[in-house]
């Protein structure tokens, strides 16, 4: 049972990686198309610039690799910057088109007195939708983000988790096979440790 960390030079691969690891799973960084497809489970994970990691993934030949995994109904998750490459835009690079895997755009987090940009730290998660990577945590759990922006996604149906810091921030989505969080499991302690279980227990 492989899982297959997409590798396109971003930030925070190595933790996603090592949080597999601990949960007793086969974990290989890779841009290789050959293993995404074949993989039981694919991650892409990532910090840093929407218009930069859209420019390494087509450097790469990932984009229609990913797609191509998706369609093939492979359980698929984005983690932070690789949640908002699966939506349309952004708007932190105008005019560079993100993978289009579901509906939606990335805005920037509006200012506002006392919020500090980028959003560090924890907060807490409504559940306005039922979605698997929740089951067993309890409304109000707390994880960890790092952004400046955030997803406003055009299917309120697909939204499974929300959050509050100076609007609200759809943190969490599914459909299908596809999931993506805003926030960073890997880094957001057992309960964090237990969304990413519940990912790789999912089969479509």
């Amino acid at each position: 049972m492989m899982v297959a960390i997409i590798d396109y030079d971003a930030g925070n691969i190595k933790s996603v990686e090592k949080a597999v690891a601990l949960l007793g799973r086969e974990a290989v960084l890779t841009r290789n198309r050959e293993e995404i497809l074949l993989a039981d489970h694919v991650i892409l994970p990532g910090v840093g610039a929407f218009g930069d990691a859209m420019d390494k993934l087509h450097g790469y030949g990932l984009v229609s690799v990913i797609r191509e995994a998706v369609e093939k109904k492979i359980p698929f998750l984005g983690i932070c910057l690789g949640l908002q490459l699966m939506f349309e835009s952004s708007e932190e690079a105008p005019g560079v088109e993100g993978l289009g895997l579901l509906p939606g755009k990335i805005l920037r987090i509006p200012d506002g007195e006392g919020l500090k940009i980028p959003h560090i730290g924890w907060n807490s998660l409504t559940f306005p939708n039922q979605g698997r990577l929740f089951r067993g945590i309890e409304e109000g759990a707390y994880v960890y983000f790092v952004h400046s922006y955030y997803l406003q996604a055009d299917e309120p149906r697909i939204v499974k988790a929300a959050t509050e810091y100076g609007t609200r921030i759809h943190a969490s989505v599914e459909r299908d096979n596809v999931f993506a969080c805003q926030f960073h499991p890997e880094k957001s302690s057992e309960t964090g440790l237990k969304i990413l279980q519940n990912f790789l227990r999912t089969k479509e």
